[in-house]
């Protein structure tokens, strides 16, 4: 099983730009993730996908794989496809690792990489979430999951909704957090890439819906560790703190 590794990484952004450059404790977060990805024993081939010069430039100077891309993909899985259509070599799946998530674990890609059978179509990871503050909280996307592992639906807003209880919904469910690490079937990807935008993703600004939304099967496999995020330069100060007390 082969299987490519992109770590988008865009310029851009509205909350934080030239994110990917920021300095985490005096090392770059893209390349702390291209690091932690680059320990993960499933993947075959780790590449940074970018959109701007100076992060090119960066990942190179540091060692790394790089590959320019448009710089107008709304998503990274647009991103990721258009990687897949310059590679020399052919993959059998495709991981994508969030270029904003220094502290990403190798053992969360080799379990995501574990449901990659040939079957799988597509594939995620979820969490438990342990609070009702984290539940109730419209930055972490909630996942539902059936009794095959796969999930149903994925929203800003606590789903299942836990009728006749108006709190501590946590004790009386398990819930789970998205964790935004994704593994495609390389003919899938070229498919889900095509697909026009979905009413479910326009009301949730979550691109899985449209997947789901026509069809796909995504895979979910639960971790037990958890993720570290940065979106904004507030972020990355507690990212600071996270690395001062976990080295």
């Amino acid at each position: 099983m082969k299987i490519l590794g992109i770590i988008p990484a865009r310029y851009a952004s509205t909350r934080f730009p030239a994110k990917p450059l920021a300095d985490l404790g005096g090392q770059s977060m893209i390349k702390r993730v291209y690091a932690q990805a680059t320990k993960s024993k499933s993947l075959t081939h780790v590449v940074v996908a970018t959109d701007h010069d100076d992060i090119a430039k960066h990942v190179a100077d540091f060692g790394g794989n790089v590959c320019m891309t448009n710089e107008n993909h709304v998503s990274g899985t647009d991103r990721c496809f258009e990687v897949v259509t310059k590679e020399k070599s052919t993959f059998d799946y495709i991981i994508n690792i969030q270029g904003d998530e220094p502290f990403i674990a190798p053992e969360q890609i080799d379990l995501l990489a574990s449901l990659l059978d040939g079957k799988t179509e597509l594939a995620t990871l979820a969490k438990k979430l342990e609070t009702q503050q984290q539940l109730v909280n419209p930055n972490l996307v909630k996942v539902v999951i059936n009794k095959n592992r796969e999930a149903l639906y994925f929203s800003r807003s606590p789903i299942p909704y836990w009728r006749g209880k108006e709190t501590d919904w946590v004790n009386q469910h398990t819930y789970y957090k998205h964790i935004g690490l994704y593994a495609y079937r390389t003919d899938i990807l070229k498919e889900i890439t095509s697909l026009k935008v979905s009413t479910l993703e326009k009301a949730e600004s979550l691109e899985q819906l449209r997947w789901l939304e026509h069809g796909y099967k995504i895979k979910v496999a639960e971790t037990q560790m958890e993720t570290l995020g940065i979106d904004t330069p507030e972020d990355l100060t507690e990212a600071l703190l996270y690395l001062q007390h976990h080295g």
